[in-house]
């Protein structure tokens, strides 16, 4: 595996990856990796000839007061796990590389962005985007990998790379889970024993609305004052947003109908977490 984190390097190497005819598989990451990642890490090598990971702590999708300095960072951990699935390059950019002195060009996905984390988090998918549009054009992946647990943030990405004419899939793959349920994520570290017991309360609250929608409740408001009722029962738990959208534009459903996303972010003391389910009636 090679490790790099000039840009110039990358580039070259890129373009000899592509003059062999071989195939990219591209996951974007945070780093502090976990078994979420590795699932898309392994699809990607699985699918592809050449598969390329980054770890890039992007302050431009961090808002003042958020967990920037703090985010969950082990170089020498993700390093070995990146090795043990096959990654064949791991891409290490620093903030001044990729932002350097001058820097001025963002990129901005209307509506999609407005709802749900867009709405809690002003300016993080402008961060998101701009990143990752980046990234794309360095690596010139044939493929990229996300997550659904980051719904919002794929259906945001798909909308780009759609709209921007950009020549590569973006594929979405299904969360990955502890045993108990809770979604996969690098911030799940920051809870306390009992938070981390009682967040499971978030994916049982989803799986009520699939049941609830099973049964034939089409009714939204019923189905969201369900969620509401189960969560609040949580101790230390505190529902920064519940929305009940369609999977195109991510808007307000009345009711349940054809396929829509359930997607709620709870906060347990300073942690917030994200999850969702995709419905299909």
């Amino acid at each position: 595996m090679q490790i790099i984190q000039e840009l110039t390097l990358l580039k070259k190497i890129i373009k000899d990856v592509k003059k062999d005819g071989l195939s990219i598989g591209f996951v974007p990451t945070m780093g502090f990796l976990h078994e979420g990642h590795l699932s898309l890490m392994r699809t990607a090598k699985a699918e592809n000839d050449f598969m390329v990971m980054s770890i890039f702590v992007n302050p431009l999708q961090f808002g003042v007061g958020e967990d920037y300095e703090d985010y969950p960072r082990d170089l020498e951990r993700d390093e070995k796990l990146a090795r043990s699935v096959g990654c064949d390059l791991m891409f290490l950019p620093s903030a001044k590389e990729m932002y350097p002195a001058g820097y001025a060009t963002f990129v901005k996905v209307e509506k999609l962005t407005e709802r749900l984390c867009g709405a809690s988090r002003p300016g993080h998918f402008i961060g998101v985007t701009t990143v990752v549009a980046k990234l794309f054009n360095l690596v010139s992946p044939d493929r990229a990998y996300f997550g659904q647990k980051d719904a919002q943030q794929a259906f945001v990405l798909r909308k780009m790379v759609q709209d921007l004419n950009m020549d590569l899939n973006l594929i979405i793959l299904p969360t990955t889970r502890e045993s108990d349920g809770l979604a996969m994520s690098s911030r799940n570290k920051y809870l306390t024993f009992e938070q981390r017991k009682n967040s499971v309360v978030i994916i049982e609250s989803l799986k009520m609305a699939e049941e609830l929608a099973d049964q034939g409740v089409r009714n939204v408001e019923e189905i969201k004052k369900a969620i509401y009722e189960k969560i609040s029962k949580a101790k230390d738990a505190r529902i920064d947003y519940l929305e009940i959208v369609d999977t195109e534009k991510l808007l307000p459903l009345t009711e349940i109908k054809g396929q829509c996303l359930i997607a709620a972010a709870v906060k347990f003391g300073k942690t917030r977490l994200i999850d969702n389910i995709i419905l299909e009636v």
